[in-house]
């Protein structure tokens, strides 16, 4: 492995995890001693990224550092023409497009051998089923992206309507359906609401009183107690 690859190694390391990383962890993954990987960090620093840390404490890379342009495996390039073959299909119109963009521009630049791969057919997505007339998942995203409040017209399995005003935390993409799981006001409980069961959504003015990333830690806790008693 060149100097130029480990470098960029170290970076992709950085980038992975939000949390300080420590020098053993990173000299561990590249191959690399202590000592070589303080030298690396400080030849990155003095190009410009912007590292936090330092011996003993780990390394944290600030947001903002752009990469020099890369050059993909053959592997990536599947695997990467895969996921938005699937974002194409089995999201919203918006979502989709935006996959469907992301794809030109990066056969734009690929170089012929690697181009052939991208836009090779050997992996396709077939597409469960029609997608729906009306569509309230850019409208779902945007609460999630802005942490806003959403008002939902909402009817169950048996038709029964309600009004509910959630809080939402992600959203699931199954064959078959897609699923909101937020909280809900109405219950007082992380509940988890079909996508094609919601007849009108509203983002409302008001930010939800917790942020999303908590609001996750909390949900995924619920999951974990409803499996360790048997609950589906």
């Amino acid at each position: 492995m060149s100097r130029t690859e480990r470098l960029l190694d170290i970076l992709q390391i950085l980038r992975r995890h939000r949390r300080p990383v420590s020098g053993a962890l990173l000299a561990e993954e590249t191959g690399i001693s202590l000592r070589t990987l303080y030298r690396d960090i400080a030849t990155l620093q003095s190009m410009g990224a912007e590292i936090d840390g330092e011996p003993g404490l780990g390394y944290v890379l600030k947001p903002g550092f752009l990469l020099p342009p890369l050059m993909f495996s053959a592997e990536e390039i599947e695997a990467l023409a895969l996921g938005l073959k699937w974002a194409g299909h089995r999201t919203d119109g918006p979502m989709g497009q935006a996959a469907r963009d992301a794809m030109a521009k990066l056969e734009a630049v690929l170089p012929p051998q690697l181009r052939q791969r991208f836009e090779d057919d050997s992996l396709v997505i077939v597409p469960h089923q029609q997608p729906p007339q009306r569509e309230d998942l850019p409208l779902i995203r945007q609460a999630l992206n802005e942490e806003r409040k959403l008002s939902l017209d909402y009817a169950d399995q048996k038709g029964a309507r309600t009004e509910r005003v959630v809080w939402p935390v992600t959203v699931g993409f199954f064959d078959s359906t897609r699923v909101l799981a937020a909280w809900c006001e109405l219950r007082n409980d992380y509940r988890h609401f079909r996508v094609d069961r919601i007849l009108e959504a509203r983002v409302l003015c008001e930010k939800t009183p917790k942020r999303r990333y908590q609001m996750m830690k909390e949900w995924r806790k619920t999951l974990l107690t409803k499996t360790d008693s048997g609950e589906r």
